[in-house]
């Protein structure tokens, strides 16, 4: 960033609601970290709790009058909640749909009939990324598990050469891949177009997951050779239900919203004519909000309709949807506050001066700050909003394309070595039968390479585009 685009950006800018220098700051934002990690980690405090204590102990310690921290803080909830809030209600809906309906098993069975052998690995990356589109990564697990535990007793396979390939799917599409609420925040904190990030995160995420999954999974099996545990399977969608529907309608009702978002970022790129009716159209039709309620009613006949539920039965299911995710919204939205506080208290002002005549790229420093955010709290949502917080005005005279690759560093680097402050390690852990150490060698290095392999694509792509 210029020095030129700095000062204006500072002109632009609201005044910080302290005057505290940046030895102040920095002591503020390591204390509300610290304060956040240590209510999490040691006092099991909820994460929303956290986050709001936080940020009221980051505006204290930064010299800010507390009315104006916390006025901070429930703005930027609101507007973190009002940006992505609609997006993840849709996500929640259209997963549950696509698990009650048995429409989940049928991608699942019909991509699992196809493949064997050596192949079975790919099969199992190529599940989880397809399933896990529109799924949030904790449903996504609970979701696969029952898959992967068949699959490995049925085939006898390692149970690593099959699980490290599912996770990897469904962690690469958490971090990296929009309508997921982690990236959908760093688009919003750094005004980044959401098809153009959307393209280049899929461009990133195959080579990502390829890495991660099947190629991985070998070493991974070799270091923990455990066959998968003897429990019983719960009970699947489909096996309620006297039919489910088809594999083509299933695929069609995941990826539309998908393809309506890449349409508009390929009409604005080929176009780029505001006034145009085709681009005007594509706008409405490809943002996220109309794409992902596109592919909820899209659903209703294409998943609902097939596995023979009523209106009722529908309006259960979406309501079903809804309801897990309360915590996820607060959190999110908790975020968002801390991260509005770190920006009023004038953090992102801080960064840029301290910064500004570095020589490190600003898409290294964003995976620095998303890495060690993401060691310190254990949740890779946390660290993407946070780190979206702290670095958005980096991104204020960034080019569309680079300002999409701001937001892939920062969700690359949210998800580098999950260990035990980590929900999720102890999700793998438990639902695997695994040993601490044998999760950390395979969860936590698998997330590892997720993070430093699609970090290093990113700094690539940013050299070419």
């Amino acid at each position: 960033m210029t020095r030129l685009s700095v000062e204006m950006l500072a002109a632009d800018a609201p005044p910080p609601i302290t005057s505290a220098g940046h030895a102040q700051l920095g002591i503020a934002v390591l204390a509300g970290i610290a304060v956040i990690v240590l209510l999490i980690t040691k006092f099991k405090l909820h994460a929303f709790l956290s986050l709001t204590i936080g940020s009221l102990v980051l505006g204290a310690i930064a010299g800010a009058p507390l009315d104006k921290a916390i006025t901070s803080f429930t703005t930027g909830l609101g507007s973190t909640v009002a940006g992505v809030g609609v997006l993840i209600a849709l996500g929640a809906i259209l997963g549950k749909m696509l698990a009650d309906s048995g429409g989940a098993d049928e991608i699942v069975d019909t991509i699992l009939a196809k493949a064997g052998g050596r192949a079975m690995p790919w099969a199992m990356v190529l599940i989880a990324s397809v399933v896990g589109l529109p799924l949030f990564f904790e449903v996504g697990i609970v979701l696969l598990i029952p898959v992967v535990l068949m699959v490995a007793k049925r085939g006898n396979y390692s149970l690593m050469r099959i699980g490290i390939p599912a996770l990897a799917g469904l962690s690469v599409m958490h971090g990296l891949i929009p309508p997921h609420p982690g990236p959908l925040v760093a688009i919003d904190a750094v005004k980044a177009n959401l098809g153009v990030t959307l393209a280049f995160g899929i461009l990133v995420a195959i080579p990502t997951v390829i890495i991660a999954g099947p190629l991985f999974s070998k070493v991974a099996a070799r270091w923990v050779d455990v066959p998968a545990p003897d429990r019983m399977l719960p009970q699947r969608a489909s096996e309620e239900l006297e039919r489910r529907p088809g594999f083509g309608a299933t695929l069609f009702t995941v990826l539309l919203p998908v393809v309506l978002m890449l349409a508009k970022a390929l009409v604005d790129i080929v176009v780029d004519d505001s006034a145009n009716m085709t681009q005007r159209v594509f706008d409405v039709v490809g943002s996220p909000l109309i794409a992902l309620l596109a592919a909820v009613l899209v659903g209703i006949f294409t998943l609902g309709r097939p596995a023979g539920f009523s209106k009722e039965r529908i309006s259960s299911t979406v309501e079903k949807g809804l309801m897990p995710i309360a915590g996820i919204l607060l959190i999110v939205g908790a975020g968002g506050g801390f991260k509005q506080t770190l920006i009023d208290c004038g953090v992102g002002q801080m960064i840029l001066d301290i910064s500004k005549d570095w020589s490190i790229p600003a898409l290294l420093l964003a995976w620095l700050i998303a890495v060690a955010i993401r060691l310190a709290t254990g949740s890779a949502t946390v660290a993407t909003v946070s780190a979206a917080g702290l670095v958005a005005p980096l991104a204020a005279d960034m080019s569309t394309t680079h300002a999409a690759l701001l937001v892939l560093a920062i969700g690359a680097g949210s998800l580098f070595f999950s260990h035990v402050n980590d929900a999720g390690f102890w999700l793998v852990k438990e639902y695997f039968g695994l040993s601490v150490g044998q999760t950390v060698k395979t969860w936590s290095v698998m997330e590892t390479i997720i993070s430093v392999v699609a970090g290093g694509l990113v700094l690539l792509l940013s050299l070419v585009v």
